[in-house]
């Protein structure tokens, strides 16, 4: 993963697909975390762009929990 992720591209992704790639995106900010630990730190702007991302799917993870409870409770009231 080189470049930060779009909002856009992440609306069309599944939760199962949004919740895999926050895990790995959490692993890679772990391992980037013990590089920067040991002295091996390689990616320094990269530590930046995962935080970012990782902030981004929460967001949209809600916004698409938002939305199924906003349709499941318009579906109930009818």
């Amino acid at each position: 993963m080189a470049k930060a992720l779009k909002p856009a591209d992440l609306r069309v992704k599944t939760i199962d697909e949004l919740k895999t790639l926050l895990v790995d995106l959490r692993r890679e900010q772990f391992n980037l975390r013990f590089q920067r630990a040991t002295g091996q730190n390689e990616g320094v702007s990269r530590v930046g762009v995962i935080r970012r991302d990782i902030a981004r799917i929460k967001t949209v993870m809600v916004e698409l929990n938002k939305n199924a409870v906003g349709a499941t409770a318009s579906t109930s009231k009818s």
